[in-house]
């Protein structure tokens, strides 16, 4: 009997989810649904048909940022250097998860259970369906509301947008039934009450700040409602007593172990985890992060880690031109556990991983999301953190206005104390504010705009190749902060470099019309040293490209993107599908 079940929820699920042009699929006269729906086993397996949790994936989203330069032809990358259309941009209109949520939800009460049960099943799928509207409001802003399967014939098939406000207000009602009606005990990386909790403050954190930064939607005035939801959710989850931010007192492992653990379940920071199944032959690590492959973090990205002592990277003399050995010294302790350090060990090796140089790349590597591994061991990934949590209750309390020291003691500070940096004082923060985040956050005003900007700051570290970062510059109205091209290392010029700080050289810079010798130069220890050849960015001698051709910063790309606003901070519907259904009119000069 158990696979019988099998087989029809793998049926249903593809039966209601085949066609994405228009919601024409009738399921319920396509199954037999005396046969399904009656028991609490029924309801569950249908749900885990429905269970979706991003996994390695997620450490390579924030490609085309600030923060991660690419040679990928990621969507925003096209949008900002190419020729944007409904015609080209073609992805994101797709409603075939939506049609097995509202499946379900039309179906799941004639199940013969407990009434405590069925709530907490209709809240998963209520979880699952202000996901899905979730992702579809940060795309489209204004999309058409369906809460139900229809027939060929509905008329609704072919309605209009909804308003933002319309959807919103629809998406919290459904994330503020799964919080309350969720089951709190779960299986290990299931989703539970906390799961629901967490994300009901995401969205009201996204939607309370993209409606204060952006006035296109005449939405300000209701920008506090969202915010003050944000805050009381995030508390709720602080005031539960059930997580807390993992911090064994060593400050140069305890953020890494976040990400390379085979098993989250006893670490009371991880909300909700993706398990690691070798049983289900999971992926073990996701290899694409590290090293020259699509995606490299930003020096911007490394310059906005404070010091060890708290102080600013960037008040330093000179800072711009620190070599990535001197760049990494007295930082704060996140840096070099989520990105490849001077002396750095690869597993398998006993030497110091000396960083491979490309042209189009920044030369820094990534750790985070990395398994640095020769065992095929997996590890466990953390969906929602603690450390979420508490960002967002103290952004929240920031841009309403009402932010105590209090309150970044009990938030921002927790995560401060485990890198071992200084707390951040609320009176030092408004009262001395970094130029560099002024200049890329022009539209933060008012008495806590310091605490506001540092709070941005902690969440882009914390944060970082996480899958945040375009969210987030999103919402904040900072779009133009994607015009610049990301850059790289730093090299004074041509010549010979210590790349692991062992003092051994490592790499020899020549000019791009020079020829590498044969045999090539050795080091201190007999050992050949790598040769690059660098010149400006497109010259077809060069293995390495510098701003200055002979010196400078790595260059990834000679395309300037541009940043049209407020257009670009949404998607055109694609064109075939509007030639579907007319009243589908794209808005924000789409």
């Amino acid at each position: 009997m158990k696979n019988t079940y099998k087989i029809i929820v793998v049926f249903l699920l593809a039966l209601v989810g085949c066609n994405d042009d228009i919601l024409d699929t009738n399921p319920e006269s396509a199954i037999a649904k005396d046969n399904f729906f009656n028991s609490e086993s029924d309801l569950q397996l249908y749900i885990n048909g429905l269970h979706s949790l991003p996994g390695y994936g997620m450490f390579l989203s924030d490609q085309g940022t600030d923060d991660m330069a690419t040679t990928g032809a990621v969507e925003i990358k096209n949008i900002t250097v190419g020729s944007p259309s409904a015609e080209n941009i073609s992805s994101g209109w797709s409603w075939s998860r939506l049609r097995s949520i509202n499946f379900f939800l039309e179906n799941f009460s004639k199940a013969d259970i407990e009434e405590e049960a069925k709530m907490h099943f209709e809240g998963l799928a209520k979880y699952y369906r202000a996901a899905f509207y979730f992702d579809k409001v940060k795309r489209y802003s204004d999309v058409p509301w369906y809460s139900k399967t229809l027939d060929p014939e509905d008329e609704s098939l072919y309605k209009p947008r909804d308003s933002r406000a319309m959807v919103m207000d629809s998406i919290i009602g459904d994330i503020q039934f799964a919080s309350q009606h969720i089951r709190e005990d779960v299986a290990y990386g299931n989703i539970n009450k906390w799961s629901a909790i967490m994300l009901q403050a995401r969205i009201a954190l996204y939607e309370g700040t993209y409606r204060k930064y952006h006035s296109e939607l005449n939405l300000q005035g209701t920008a506090n409602v969202y915010l003050e939801m944000a805050q009381n959710a995030a508390k709720e989850l602080m005031d539960s007593g059930n997580f807390e931010i993992h911090n064994t007192g060593n400050p140069h492992e305890d953020y890494a172990v976040l990400f390379s653990s085979e098993d989250l379940s006893g670490n009371s920071e991880a909300i909700l985890v993706n398990v690691y199944d070798v049983d289900k032959k999971k992926t073990s690590g996701e290899y694409t992060v590290f090293g020259n492959y699509e995606q490299s973090p930003a020096k911007a990205l490394m310059d906005s880690y404070l010091m060890s002592d708290g102080t600013r990277f960037n008040d330093q003399a000179g800072y711009d031109t620190f070599t990535f050995v001197e760049e990494f010294q007295n930082r704060d302790p996140r840096l070099s556990q989520t990105f490849v350090y001077p002396g750095w060990i690869s597993a398998g090796s006993t030497n110091p991983y000396i960083l491979e140089l490309n042209k189009n790349f920044t030369g820094y590597h990534q750790l985070k999301g990395y398994n640095n591994s020769v065992e095929s061991a997996g590890v466990d990934v953390a969906v929602y953190r603690y450390a979420e949590a508490l960002l967002t209750y103290a952004e929240a309390k920031a841009e309403l206005g009402d932010i105590e020291q209090n309150d970044l003691d009990i938030s921002v500070n927790l995560l401060r104390q485990r890198a071992g940096l200084p707390n951040l004082d609320l009176n030092t923060a408004n009262a001395s504010i970094d130029p560099s985040l002024e200049s890329n956050f022009p539209n933060v005003s008012g008495i806590n705009k310091g605490a506001i900007l540092e709070i941005r700051r902690e969440r882009r570290v914390e944060f970082a190749a996480e899958a945040f970062r375009f969210d987030d510059l999103m919402r904040w109205h900072a779009g133009k902060v994607l015009e610049e091209i990301p850059q790289g290392l730093y090299f004074p010029g041509l010549g010979k470099y210590d790349m692991t700080g062992d003092g051994v050289l490592d790499i020899h810079i020549i000019s791009s019309n020079e020829d590498i010798p044969s045999p090539k130069e050795t080091n201190s220890l007999g050992v050949d040293l790598i040769y690059y050849k660098a010149g400006f960015f497109g010259d077809s001698n060069a293995s390495l490209f510098l701003t200055n051709g002979t010196s400078g910063n790595m260059v990834t790309s000679q395309d300037r993107p541009s940043f049209v606003e407020p257009k670009y901070y949404y998607r055109p519907i694609p064109a075939h599908q509007v030639a579907l259904n007319p009243k589908l009119v794209q808005i924000m000069g789409w």
